[in-house]
């Protein structure tokens, strides 16, 4: 595939990745999105917050009759990109939101622990993260789901997404060695809760993350991440880790790498050169609905996989 990258700032994008194609383009400027998008097979939407983003951007991509595909982490933003699915059914266009760390990595790894099946008890998404140094897009999108919320948080109970204003609790998560056991902020909702309920059946879906991190992510003093090698990733580790059950029977899916950033890159390419080579069906679908999640998880070389 041959990059076009397209932008608020065309200069920037040229000092960023010189040699490259750029195209100058605005979310609120319909006819440079068109411009942008001319001769392009499909999209790819990097840029957030996505609730400014992916609305303008579906709209371009439909117009233009080309696949979508985002790496969206914000839950209300994921949750609005579904409600595209009759329109891109009726332009024929495939979308699919979170095709990253957040939503389409869980989604995955959840898809293939279910081994087949589309109905579960529960659904456990527990992630342990060595820190959490986020970039300027991370804070700029948490500030408008905060403001979306009012200071309220979400939580995925009896099928749906629930507003609540209490503290989320805390407890303990026993992830695979070397972590080990580790105190989690439980029910820290992400865009996991959005994607996975679109074609998994689950009464509950219980989401952690380990404590340490999250207070790098709300220091408003913390640094962006830094490249600790030639590929430009930080020193930041991960391990996801997804627990279903039904009934009496317990199966499980464990994802490790290096920075979360990072790992969305492979993931949504992947995605796209799967959707460019194959039949997809038009509207909006998730990345466990949309891949075979097993195949899939393995194809990737920057991660270490286990599925039981």
């Amino acid at each position: 595939m041959t990059p076009i990258l397209a932008g608020r700032d065309a200069a920037k994008l040229q000092a960023a990745f010189p040699g490259e194609e750029v195209r100058p383009a605005s979310v609120d400027d319909p006819g440079s999105l068109d411009a942008a998008l001319a001769g392009a097979a499909v999209v790819i939407n990097a840029a957030g917050p996505f609730a400014a983003t992916a609305g303008p951007v579906i709209e371009a991509a439909l117009r233009a009759g080309i696949p979508y595909l985002d790496v969206a982490a914000e839950v209300e933003a994921v949750a609005d990109t579904f409600r595209y699915d009759d329109k891109a059914r009726a332009a024929g266009v495939t979308v699919v939101p979170a095709m990253a760390f957040y939503g389409g990595l869980g989604d995955l790894l959840a898809t293939a622990a279910m081994g087949g099946s589309d109905v579960a008890d529960e659904i456990h998404l527990a992630y342990a993260l060595s820190s959490w140094k986020p970039t300027e897009g991370t804070r700029a999108s948490g500030r408008v789901s905060k403001g979306r919320r009012d200071g309220g948080r979400l939580v995925y109970r009896n099928q749906r997404l629930e507003l609540r204003t209490d503290s989320a609790p805390v407890t303990e998560w026993a992830f695979p060695a070397p972590v080990g056991t580790q105190a989690v902020q439980a029910e820290f909702t992400m865009a996991d809760s959005v994607t996975i309920p679109t074609h998994l059946k689950a009464s509950e879906i219980h989401t952690y993350m380990t404590v340490a991190p999250l207070a790098d992510l709300f220091d408003a003093e913390a640094t962006a991440p830094s490249a600790v090698d030639d590929r430009g990733r930080s020193d930041q580790t991960f391990v996801v880790e997804v627990v279903v059950r039904q009934g009496d029977e317990r199966r499980r899916a464990v994802a490790c790498g290096q920075d979360i950033y990072a790992i969305s890159a492979p993931l949504v390419v992947e995605a796209t050169e799967r959707v460019l080579s194959g039949q997809f069906p038009a509207g909006v679908i998730s990345a466990g609905s949309a891949f075979d999640a097993r195949d899939f998880l393995m194809s990737l070389r920057d991660l270490s996989v286990e599925i039981d």
